[in-house]
C-alpha cells in the first residue's frame, strides 16, 4: 500500500504552477502526493479558485498583515500545522521566508525558479525580471530549476533541471511562457512527487 504525504502549496497570484500539479494528479502522476491545502499571501488570487475547483481547502494568510517575514513566517507554520503539512510547496509564491522557518521545514521545501540555477537567481529575480535579464545577457538556453529552499535566496539543493531554448526574437513573455510550458508544469509535479516519495514513512 502507498503511504502519502500531506503537501501544501503556497501561493500569491495566478496559480498555473498550482494548476500543473492538480492536473499531474488528477492524471494519477502524483501518488504519494495528499493536498492538504492551498495558502494565498493575497486576497483574490486565483489560485484559490483554482484549488476550490480542485476540492482542496484554501485560505489567505495575507502577508501585509505582519510587519516582518519573521511574523508572517510563524503565522504560515501555524496554518500549516493545522492542515498537517509535511511539505510545503512554492508556486508562484513571492514571500520571503525566514530562516528560522527554512531550517524548521529544512528538505522539505520545494520552489520552482524559471531559470537554470545558478544563472539569474537570488534577490530580485523573480517573475519577468529573470527572463529580462537571460534576454539582455544574451543566453541561447534557459530553463527551469526545482530546488529545495533554505535561508539563501535560490540557494537551496538542486532536484531538477530542465533546459529551454531561447529562440530569435524571444520577449520576456514569449520565454516566459515556454519555459513555463516546456519546464515548469513538467518538472514540479515530478520533484514533488519524488520528494513525498523519498520522504514516505519519514515525515508522517
Amino acid at each position: 500500500m502507498i503511504e502519502v504525504v500531506n503537501v501544501a502549496v503556497l501561493v500569491s497570484g495566478g496559480g498555473t504552477n498550482l494548476q500543473a500539479l492538480i492536473d499531474a494528479q488528477a492524471a494519477g502522476k502524483l501518488p504519494h502526493v495528499n493536498f492538504v491545502c492551498v495558502l494565498s499571501s493575497k486576497e483574490g488570487a486565483y489560485a484559490l479558485q483554482r484549488a476550490g475547483a480542485a476540492g482542496i481547502p484554501a485560505e489567505v494568510v495575507p502577508r501585509k498583515a505582519y510587519p516582518g517575514k519573521e511574523e508572517y513566517s510563524r503565522a504560515l507554520d501555524e496554518a500549516l500545522s493545522r492542515y498537517g503539512a509535511k511539505i510545503v510547496v512554492l508556486a508562484g509564491f513571492l514571500c520571503i521566508l525566514s530562516g528560522e522557518f527554512c531550517k524548521k521545514y529544512t528538505n522539505r521545501i520545494i520552489n520552482v525558479h524559471p531559470s537554470l540555477i545558478p544563472s539569474f537567481c537570488g534577490d530580485g529575480f523573480y517573475g519577468l525580471r529573470v527572463h529580462e535579464a537571460a534576454l539582455a545577457y544574451g543566453v541561447k538556453v534557459s530553463g527551469a530549476t526545482v530546488h529545495f529552499v533554505n535561508e539563501i535566496t535560490d540557494g537551496g539543493r538542486i532536484i531538477l533541471q530542465k533546459a529551454v531554448p531561447v529562440l530569435e526574437g524571444d520577449t520576456p513573455e514569449t520565454l516566459q511562457r515556454r519555459i513555463m510550458e516546456q519546464a515548469e508544469w513538467e518538472l514540479l509535479p515530478r520533484a514533488v512527487e519524488l520528494v513525498c516519495e523519498q520522504a514516505e514513512g519519514e515525515v508522517s
